[in-house]
């Protein structure tokens, strides 16, 4: 429904591939060996999987440069677009990011040690912790940033500006259907819920 809305509202411009990808072809063998179940769910669902593990490797060669990793690249540039102080609970981060809370402890160990942030009580809280961005945090995702989106653009070559902007809408749309929903006032910085140490 989504799709028809695009394509009947001339906003996207789907051409058709010269060649097929290995998602078309897993779903031949599905259809040759199991005609009768509906395989459409995988033209979608297969390839944002596999979409995601192509695009991670690609970005990877960036942060590996400045000596991250995707994870950890992911805390200094949430704590960078938080705004003044740069600041965050380590509950907001592993919320935002998606991460387990064992996940972020192991990742905010790593920057710490580095130097690129800091974990300080929590003034409004003193059994709680704010996660803060150090200058040199600061300047190290201030030199990464740029690289990563040109790494970004370079990766989305292949399609028509045109078709990335709908293809954009779409994901955005099913990104909601999932529940992945923007929570009020997040373009604004907020410190997000208390946390205890850990």
């Amino acid at each position: 429904m989504i799709l028809d809305y695009f394509l009947e509202s001339n906003l996207v411009s789907v051409s058709l591939p010269v060649m097929h990808d290995h998602v078309h072809a897993v779903m031949e063998q599905w259809r040759r060996e199991a005609p009768h179940f509906d395989r459409s769910p995988l033209a979608v669902v297969a390839r944002i999987s596999r979409l995601a593990q192509l695009i991670q490797l690609e970005l990877e060669r960036v942060f590996e440069a400045y000596g991250l990793n995707g994870g950890e690249f992911d805390v200094l540039a949430s704590l960078r677009r938080s705004g003044p102080p740069y600041s965050l609970s380590p509950t907001s981060l592993s919320s935002s990011l998606i991460v387990t809370s064992g996940g972020m402890t192991k990742r905010l160990r790593m920057l710490e040690r580095r130097g690129l942030v800091r974990r300080d009580p929590d003034p409004g809280d003193g059994r709680s912790l704010l996660v803060t961005l150090t200058p040199e945090g600061m300047r190290l995702v201030d030199e990464v940033v740029p690289v990563h989106w040109a790494n970004e653009k370079r990766l989305l070559e292949g399609l028509p500006a045109r078709d990335r902007a709908a293809l954009g809408r779409l994901l955005e749309a099913f990104a909601v259907s999932l529940g992945d929903v923007a929570l009020p006032g997040l373009e604004r910085r907020c410190a997000g819920p208390r946390d205890r140490r850990y």
